[in-house]
């Protein structure tokens, strides 16, 4: 466990109290009583599966929403927090899973928003400080690209930096390193350090228990709305890091560390290739890399991982295999069939499938309700559409059948897809992508955003897929993800892959150098 610098607890006066913070919505508690104190010169670690209440009380600490019981004490003053402006104003600032960018703007453009109207940003002390800030973390950040053409790791990337540009006392991180390589996650770490040596509070929501590990100072644990157990810095100190996590899982599940061990899945019997890309080329634009001369194959039962940092070509690379994406040069065969010239539509027809690590925006129709999203691919075919006309019988019996097959938890399949939980969302996508016909699946960051209880699921779900002999490609930027789910490991780096790596003993280590730039 890295080594803390911090006083003991209680020597460091708490930034942020809450007291008996409750919230509801109609027919649900989202924060009960909820005592938290966030002290200066602490990461507070916050942890939680979706529906915990996690995102209810960073709202309420950010301006978005207000208490309806208790009350949040600002430096000991019992403090209304209005608005996001006014929690900037009280030196609350926040970094959220999903962005707050405009996308029609530049990057350099967001992150002077907020300031005087009346004056032109100051572009070259903007580029200094931006630098200062992401050179610690790894980063590069493109101020003149516009944020529409940035990957989501990118975008996520420009909020964290935006949110250190206002010179936070409280600095709220949420899923920050959902998007960062294991170095960029290392220097974000270091980075928190250096914040909360200089009096700084950080709260930094992770549903990764090593990351808590790692980087907190306390760990509070919600569960079904309610504060569950809290690890206070001498507690912390005193545990390694095994036995840190076990007293986390036990409080998060009941149940020991041990029982979330996986092994990666046999390969089944037949390993010819299934899945075969030969020079895949995609033109690069001034915002976006290119892919060149991209070729791998993907056997019946196997998992292949793609690694890299974020924004290296693995969304072009998603993208040009769906059919979503132009190439400009190569071929893609799936079981020796050539796919070339085929849309979106014909190769889902032969058994390619897709993922997107968009859920929400890319993936499903936020506003329609969760049976049409289903099939949504499937719009004017036949059995739930027959000449022009929607057979809404049909369409709510498939979704009733997928709901319960994939334990899809929502108050009904009329309910807008958008309410649901990102975990419920991805179970969505994954029932409508792998319901039938599937051959092939490409997974761009399927478990981004879960908690760790869907996260499990959603790699288990990985594993039954390629132990029916199907061919997985699974893009990732979580290392240890890649390393406890797949057979081999590509790295991808500027639109190149660096090489491919069997995973056995010494992966991690041949995969990382990969990753920086040096031979396995």
């Amino acid at each position: 466990m890295t080594e803390r610098t911090m006083d003991r607890a209680g020597t460091r006066p708490a930034i942020v109290t809450l007291e008996g913070v409750t919230k509801r919505f109609p027919g649900i508690v989202a924060n009960d009583r909820i005592d938290l104190a966030i002290h200066a010169g602490e990461v507070h670690v916050l942890l939680g599966e979706n529906g915990a209440g996690k995102s209810t009380l960073i709202g309420m600490l950010s301006g978005l929403q207000q208490p309806d019981a208790g009350r949040i004490l600002v430096d000991g003053a019992e403090m209304a927090i209005r608005s996001p402006s006014h929690a900037l104003s009280l030196g609350i600032g926040t970094v959220f899973q999903h962005n707050m960018l405009v996308p029609s703007l530049t990057v350099a453009e967001n992150l002077a928003l907020g300031g005087r109207w009346w004056q032109r940003p100051a572009i070259a002390e903007l580029t200094q400080r931006v630098a200062a800030i992401a050179a610690p973390l790894g980063i590069e950040i493109n101020l003149g690209a516009r944020v529409s053409e940035l990957s989501l790791g990118e975008q996520q990337q420009v909020e964290i930096v935006r949110a250190l540009l206002r010179d936070s006392r409280l600095l709220i991180l949420d899923e920050a390193t959902s998007m960062l390589t294991p170095q960029g996650i290392a220097e974000l770490g270091a980075l928190m350090r250096r914040l909360v040596e200089r009096g700084l509070a950080v709260v930094f929501i992770t549903h990764k228990l090593a990351e808590a590990a790692e980087f907190g100072d306390r760990v509070s644990v919600l569960k079904l709305g309610r504060k569950v157990g809290e690890i206070p810095p001498e507690r912390l100190r005193s545990l390694d890091q095994a036995a840190l996590v076990e007293e986390i899982v036990a409080m998060m599940f009941g149940r020991q560390a041990g029982s979330a061990a996986v092994m990666i899945p046999p390969r089944a019997a037949n390993d010819d290739a299934l899945l075969e890309v030969r020079d895949l080329a995609v033109a690069r634009t001034a915002d976006a890399p290119g892919l060149d001369a991209i070729s791998f194959t993907v056997g019946h039962g196997e998992i292949l991982g793609i690694a890299g940092i974020d924004g290296n070509g693995q969304k072009q690379l998603a993208e040009a295999l769906a059919g979503q994406r132009a190439t400009a040069g190569g071929s893609v065969l799936l079981a020796g069939e050539a796919l070339d010239g085929l849309d979106v539509g014909g190769r889902r027809r032969r058994g390619l499938r897709y993922l997107t690590d968009d859920r929400l925006a890319e993936g499903t129709v936020g506003t329609f309700p969760v049976s049409i999203n289903y099939v949504l691919k499937q719009i004017g075919e036949p059995p739930f559409w027959r000449s022009g006309v929607e057979r809404t019988g049909e369409i709510d019996a498939r979704a009733a059948e997928l709901t319960r097959l994939y334990d899809v938890r929502t108050p009904s399949i009329a309910t807008p897809v958008g309410r649901l939980s990102g975990g419920n969302i991805q179970k969505v996508l994954i029932a409508r992508e792998l319901a039938t016909g599937v051959r092939a699946v490409i997974f761009n960051k399927p478990t981004y955003g879960l908690d760790l209880s869907n996260t499990l699921a959603t790699r288990e779900r990985i594993r039954e897929i390629a132990s029916q002999g199907m061919a997985v490609l699974l893009i990732s930027t979580d290392l240890e993800e890649l390393l406890s789910m797949c057979h081999r490991i590509a790295v991808i780096s500027q639109g190149r892959l660096a090489g491919t790596v069997r995973n056995e003993d010494s992966a991690g280590e041949r995969v990382g150098r990969l990753m920086i730039g040096l031979a396995a």
